[in-house]
């Protein structure tokens, strides 16, 4: 099988080890078939698409509605790195699934509006699909309605006026949409689970999602919640995961070594 690339944003080791064995978990992949990029650690390097059986992006603390000259050197770098990215995914309809964060960087990409107007704080949401989200192969195998975790300062207000919605929430009208066929981005993390939530409460206790005096607070209740991953990963994966050599012994995609955290490499 083709690898599948994950692109990681986090700073916080802690929170980005955390994530990336989320995923491994969630899409039932090896660190051989997920292979992982942290994006803060250093420029993306060059990409070969028909290398890849397809592309996940995850979360992270950057707000692409952040006010420009608020924005470090290393998030205007990531945004820069994923919109190339983003300007040969699109046109191609390579499979693409973006978590939390991808939801701002591909609606902002396509035109939709994205802004403070629908924030959530951090904490299990009611997502419920669209009738497009219940036919759609991905989305679909989730329940209709369905628990999840969110926390996030921005949102999509405005979708791409080409977008399909599959979910929304109280909260937050778009919680997930899709472009073209096969790329995808959701608003709420679809790999998070009480474990996960505690990791990133910790790391982010500071950092303006929730008074940090309430961290206590917010992880009983999210202790309390009624939270099951959903299945929407797992189908990305079986739906996108395109046959070929083994790992071991097919053509290392192009600018990146098969075997290396190309994150932790780089520091």
């Amino acid at each position: 099988m083709r690898p599948f690339l994950f692109l990681g944003v986090r700073p916080e080791d802690a929170a980005a080890d955390d994530e990336y064995a989320a995923m491994l978990r969630c899409t039932g992949l090896t660190e051989a078939t997920l292979r992982r990029v942290r994006l803060e650690a250093g420029p993306l390097p060059p990409v070969d698409l028909s290398a890849w059986s397809g592309v996940v992006l995850g979360g992270g603390p950057f707000c692409v509605s952040d006010p420009e000259e608020g924005k470090s050197a290393v998030q205007r770098r990531v945004e820069a790195d994923l919109a190339r990215l983003l300007d040969a995914v699109v046109p191609a309809d390579v499979p693409f699934f973006g978590a939390c964060y991808g939801i701002g960087t591909l609606g902002r990409h396509q035109g939709g509006l994205v802004d403070r107007t629908y924030p959530e704080p951090v904490g299990a949401v009611t997502v419920e699909l669209t009738p497009a989200g219940r036919a759609d192969p991905v989305l679909g195998a989730a329940p209709p309605r369905f628990q999840a975790f969110a926390g996030h300062k921005e949102g999509l207000t405005v979708p791409p006026a080409h977008a399909v919605v599959l979910a929304s929430s109280a909260g937050a009208p778009v919680q997930a949409f899709r472009v073209g066929r096969n790329v995808y981005a959701t608003q709420f993390h679809p790999e998070l689970d009480v474990a996960g939530l505690t990791t990133r409460i910790e790391a982010y206790r500071f950092d303006g999602y929730f008074p940090p005096e309430e961290a206590d607070a917010v992880l009983a209740a999210a202790r309390s919640s009624d939270v099951r991953v959903p299945g929407v990963l797992r189908a990305f994966v079986e739906r996108y995961a395109r046959r070929g050599v083994h790992p071991q012994t097919e053509t290392v995609p192009p600018g990146l070594h098969p075997w290396t955290d190309i994150g932790t490499a780089q520091g």
